[in-house]
């Protein structure tokens, strides 16, 4: 498994805590979106922020997209 799945399993994890939902539930909202490739595109930027910060970026492009 690469280390960019590795990371966006971890980070669907987190946020779905985040959310107090789980990891399926945000996935599937992710998906329905259409923002789970961007996401997953995003590792570069995510694995070296805080958290929260992914987390502050993903409900940004989760709004721009509904």
């Amino acid at each position: 498994m690469s280390r960019e799945m590795q990371f966006f399993m971890y980070l669907i994890e987190r946020y779905a805590g985040y959310k107090n939902s789980t990891a399926g539930d945000v996935l599937t909202e992710w998906d329905e979106l259409g923002v789970k490739n961007k996401i997953y595109d995003m590792y570069e930027l995510y694995h070296t922020e805080a958290n929260e910060n992914a987390f502050a970026d993903i409900d940004r492009l989760m709004a721009e997209a509904q």
